[in-house]
């Protein structure tokens, strides 16, 4: 393609050899897994917390080093292109819509593909089906999976001979796919037994089997749709979990939040925040045999994945490079407080299914943190990043340093050998705005770094050092969420004495609203992209 072409004769990256395969060089070039999961809150997975029964991204963990201040775009599409291009979603086109700008970008397969990787994706794309924008068009050689946002698990497409009709977020409407370079929609699996979730693990091994063992590198790229809405898992997986939740999401929350204490990963600047107010007290909420049935599937379809990430890991152990592929494990977003109920009167769990989580589960899946997807308050924005690389990472780590998915791509960049053109045949690129967390990765502690900013439909933050401004956003129905009032009611939090964000010290400490106030103001003044429209989830 035009954007690949042009890197690779502007740099000379087909004659460049990598300087991580040059002799001395501190590591060789490592294979890349990078796992997104979809709106999973930061406690769910045991390793930060959670009940939920997740030994592969566990073992990751204790093999490898966690991450307590990582952060997303609160949204899936903001997150994804950011995570692929380093940039701000404001200046690709993508902080409203779920397209990534077919110019003026460059995204990390590309980057890698020019340097000498082999890239395969197998999942939830999300940034785009219309031509210019397809994966196979954006460096990945190899891809499966689901071109848009959600979609049935069992069966994406029309009802098959024998079967329910499968339940869609609206009637009738499925979501295209992408299957062997061509754009499927509707996408009607033949296999009786399909659940995406397997399917996207399948292909991803599938690519696994088929890359030469000849010592070439890999970037596998491996996004899952769980546990974003319709809640759907396989019977036997629910069941597993079935009356575990009988016991409330106050108590569910009070088990993580001293088990995430327990594991190191908070200080005493870690309070457990106040249930939020959509939320009921667990004995007075009706009907908790529904509530133990939706959170148990929602338990089901995480584990589903865990299972699913413990196949990869057993495929890379058996290519025998273990010692030498980076693993990195993260969520788009947080926990997602959208209620829909697409097929009232319909058990949850099915294909003729389709409902959500709601925010009562939603609010215990972001443990200790307040607010929900969408929101710019951690709850909404701070994912737990896992990352594996045994010849560098240091094996049961924690770090505190801010991190965020933009970094990834100067990361990987490093790490890899690639190079970032100062141009494509489209015009001048603009530079990474995320950071080299390699430094991290060894272990250090990354003390400073430039300011990170976000705005999503009317909710805003910045964070620098230390302290973070952000506000609730306006009186607006988004996605199924109504904002509080106060479009200009910033809040301002000290994150090293506050990280739940209990204490609004605005009032104590305007000098510092009005700083940061500024750098916002600032940041999104030098924003610049494709002219945005409507999203979706």
């Amino acid at each position: 393609m035009a954007v690949l072409s042009f890197a690779l004769q502007a740099v000379g990256l087909a004659a460049m050899k990598p300087e991580a395969d040059k002799p001395g060089a501190a590591f060789p070039r490592p294979h890349v897994v990078l796992i997104v999961a979809d709106d999973m809150g930061f406690s769910d997975i045991g390793c930060f917390g959670g009940e939920i029964c997740t030994p592969g991204i566990d073992r990751l963990a204790r093999e490898g080093m966690r991450f307590t201040s990582f952060y997303n775009n609160a949204v899936c599409m903001p997150t994804r292109a950011s995570l692929l291009t380093g940039l701000y979603p404001q200046q690709v086109g993508a902080a409203e819509r779920a397209e990534l700008a077919p110019a003026g970008n460059l995204t990390l397969a590309e980057a890698l593909q020019a340097a000498g990787y082999r890239t395969m994706m197998a999942g939830k794309w999300h940034n785009g089906s219309a031509e210019g924008r397809l994966p196979w068009q954006r460096g990945f050689q190899c891809y499966r999976g689901l071109l848009s946002g959600s979609s049935n698990y069992f069966n994406p497409g029309l009802a098959r001979p024998g079967e329910p009709a499968p339940a869609h977020k609206q009637p009738g409407q499925t979501r295209p796919w992408g299957i062997a370079g061509r754009v499927v929609h509707p996408f009607t699996p033949e296999d009786p037994c399909f659940y995406s979730t397997d399917a996207f693990t399948h292909w991803a091994l599938e690519f696994l089997d088929s890359h030469p063992r000849d010592g070439s590198p890999f970037f596998l790229y491996l996004a899952y749709c769980a546990p974003h809405f319709p809640m759907q898992a396989p019977h036997e997986d629910i069941e597993h979990y079935r009356g575990s939740y009988l016991r409330g999401w106050d108590e569910i929350r009070k088990e993580r939040f001293e088990r995430l204490r327990g594991a190191g990963l908070g200080d005493g600047s870690w309070t457990l925040s106040p249930r939020d107010g959509r939320a009921p007290a667990w004995n007075e909420a009706a009907d908790r045999d529904l509530w133990d049935l939706k959170m148990s599937i929602y338990a089901a379809m995480v584990d589903r994945m865990d299972q699913g990430i413990r196949r990869v890991m057993d495929k890379v152990r058996e290519m025998g490079v273990e010692q030498d592929t980076l693993f990195l494990f993260l969520s788009d977003n947080g926990g997602c407080a959208q209620h829909i109920d697409a097929s009232p009167g319909v058990v949850p769990g099915g294909v003729d299914s389709y409902c959500t989580v709601d925010a009562p589960w939603a609010n215990a899946s972001n443990t200790p943190f307040r607010r929900f997807k969408v929101f710019t308050h951690e709850g909404g924005i701070c994912t737990p990043l896992v990352a594996r690389w045994p010849r560098v990472i240091p094996a049961g780590t924690v770090n505190r340093s801010t991190g965020h998915v933009m970094d990834l791509m100067p990361t990987l960049m490093e790490i890899c050998g690639a190079a970032y053109p100062r141009e494509t045949s489209g015009g001048p690129l603009p530079p990474p705005e995320g950071i080299n967390l390699l430094p991290a990765f060894r272990g250090e502690l990354i003390r400073k770094r430039p300011p990170v900013c976000w705005e999503f439909r009317g909710c805003r933050a910045v964070r620098d050092g230390e302290w973070k401004l952000v506000t609730q956003g306006p009186a607006r129905e988004s996605t199924g969420i109504v904002f509080e009032e106060g479009f200009e009611c910033w809040e301002l939090y000290n994150l090293e004495e506050d990280r739940c964000e209990t204490r609004n010290l605005a009032e104590q400490y305007p000098g510092q609203v009005r700083r940061l106030e500024r750098l916002w103001l600032e940041w999104r003044s030098r924003m610049s992209g494709p002219e945005e429209g409507p999203g979706g989830t």
